[in-house]
């Protein structure tokens, strides 16, 4: 039996295996397709090759900005304050929804002010943050973790709240302390709402730097996108959104390498 047992576990991961390759395959597909047909229709001329430029053109502007030691300069800033805005934006989330979760009463006091802050479009408060902080990086970073900070506050400390209180009571028969119970029980059972939170933290922090960027930086690729614009140098656009979508995918990835290893750990 147990021969077969282990057959037909061997055959499931060669499934497994198999599909994802296939998964694998139909993305790169796209993908190259997607170059393919873009490539095609700009030489073609099916679309405006002023306005959409093209994958070899691109190319090209990026070997030579490489080779001219411009490029690394600008993907380093927008990195380190993308960065940057994700770690302070996901910690000080959970910090403040621990904060909440610990004292019910400025919960009740907070709620209608963070539901406020939510709903308000956060680049309207661009120029009050360089104004506060000065046209530097400080604000780029600032305009990353105010897009950040009150949605990850939000996830978690309803993820907080919706702890199975089964589990709650469980450690309370024991005279477990209002920490104790935070540590062992509500942290624990929030972890997937914390690299859900994560995740999107990923886009929300590009897409306040990028933002960031455009109001106040003078390098940066958010740098690069408007000035491109103001050029009409819309190969400098296209190599910029190119470059943040692989950055933005690498740290999604980064996180998701992060999940697997706290998934293996929970079950060890």
């Amino acid at each position: 039996m147990k021969p077969q047992i282990k057959e037909q576990y061997e055959k499931h991961l060669k499934a497994k295996r198999l599909e994802t390759w296939k998964i694998r395959g139909t993305q790169l597909f796209i993908l190259i397709s997607f170059f393919v047909l873009w490539e095609v229709a700009s030489r073609m001329q099916w679309i405006d090759p002023l306005l959409f430029s093209s994958p070899s053109n691109v190319f090209e502007l990026f070997v030579s900005m490489l080779q001219s030691g411009t490029l690394h300069v600008h993907i380093g800033v927008t990195l380190l304050e993308t960065i940057l805005g994700f770690i302070i934006g996901t910690i000080g989330g959970i910090v403040i929804a621990a904060s909440l979760w610990w004292s019910p009463f400025l919960s009740r006091v907070l709620d209608p002010y963070l539901v406020i802050l939510n709903a308000m479009p956060k680049v309207a408060l661009g120029p009050i943050l360089i104004v506060s902080f000065g046209p530097n990086m400080s604000s780029v970073i600032a305009m990353g973790v105010l897009i950040s900070i009150i949605v990850t506050t939000l996830v978690i400390y309803n993820a907080f709240r919706e702890t199975d209180p089964n589990f709650v009571k469980v450690v309370d028969t024991f005279g477990a302390k209002r920490s104790q119970r935070f540590r062992y029980v509500i942290l624990p059972a929030s972890y997937p709402a914390m690299v859900s939170a994560l995740k999107v933290n990923v886009g929300l922090a590009w897409v306040g730097v990028i933002v960031g960027e455009y109001l106040v930086s003078n390098q940066g690729l958010g740098y690069m996108i408007i000035y491109g614009f103001q050029v009409f140098n819309f190969n400098m656009v296209m190599l910029s959104l190119v470059l943040v979508a692989i950055l933005a995918t690498l740290m999604y990835q980064g996180v998701a390498i992060i999940e697997r290893s706290m998934n293996k750990k929970r079950r060890q």
